[in-house]
């Protein structure tokens, strides 16, 4: 698989000062490269419908998308909607999203949220970023997965990938996730925004990654004015690719149909009891 997919990196020459609007147009370039390497990018979060997608992306704070996909199916088993969700008994809900972390703030989120849609939505998960972003552990990154994925609403989502890899790319030099959407929504046309987002966070979990980024494996390494900040000897570098560039599965059970790698791998009892579960792979 990686071999297939990923092209050899050539070393970029040495940069000159850029434009705004040639930073704009080699910005473009990449997503169009992007959209290349991964034609099959999409959420890694396993859902099907709104508020399963809202509970998943609330969930995946602090821990990964694999994890969060072996805890959801027993968690919607018992609590498919909002009004089940919202009459939860905080004690209970809290064992069954154990294995995500952080369980007790995240419970608290989630029965407030659902008490939220059941009282103020009529139990369904709103359209709009603004009514999205008052429900209880729903920020603009969340809200933003949720539009972009369930309603068709274009939108970036900026988590940690996203923002580290605009940074290494010259698109923004924020730190801030809202100042750091801002600065990427005026290079990107609306309609880009929703995939855009996909294709940089699969690219930061395969190959530009935080700690030692594969650069000599990066096909987009002639663009990047961060080229060097990792491996950059081939060889090497093609040891650090992960998921299905690596040739290992991705992070979801039940993957789309083009998806290239295997499913990851079914939860067992020890997901549930918080302990690793096999093949857990990092975000």
């Amino acid at each position: 698989m990686a071999e297939s997919k990923v092209r050899k990196a050539a070393a970029p020459e040495p940069r000159k000062p850029e434009s705004h609007l040639a930073m704009v147009r080699r910005a473009r370039r990449i997503n169009r490269e992007l959209a290349e390497l991964y034609p099959y990018a999409h959420p890694e979060l396993d859902f099907d419908n709104p508020f399963e997608l809202l509970v998943a992306t609330v969930l995946s704070a602090q821990t990964t998308d694999l994890r969060v996909n072996q805890t959801t199916p027993a968690l919607f088993a018992k609590y498919p909607t909002p009004e089940d969700m919202a009459a939860a008994n905080p004690e209970e809900l809290e064992e069954v999203i154990r294995p995500t972390g952080f369980f007790r703030n995240k419970a608290k989120s989630l029965i407030g949220l659902s008490v939220a849609l059941r009282d103020e939505f009529g139990g369904e998960v709103p359209g709009r970023l603004a009514d999205l972003v008052t429900l209880p552990g729903v920020g603009r990154k969340t809200a933003n997965v949720v539009l972009g994925n369930a309603f068709g609403v274009p939108g970036i989502t900026v988590d940690t990938h996203f923002g580290r890899l605009a940074r290494r790319f010259g698109w923004t030099a924020e730190e801030d996730p809202v100042k750091v959407e801002a600065a990427v929504a005026e290079i990107f046309p609306k309609s880009e925004w929703t995939m855009l987002s996909h294709r940089v966070v699969f690219h930061g979990r395969r190959i530009c990654h935080s700690r030692k980024p594969a650069c000599g494996a990066c096909p987009i390494a002639p663009l990047c004015p961060s080229y060097g900040e990792g491996e950059t000897d081939p060889e090497k570098a093609a040891k650090l690719l992960k998921y299905e560039m690596g040739g290992r599965p991705g992070q979801r059970l039940r993957p789309p149909a083009d998806f290239p790698g295997e499913a990851a791998a079914r939860a067992d009892a020890a997901a549930h009891q918080g302990r690793p579960a096999d093949r857990a792979v990092e975000a």
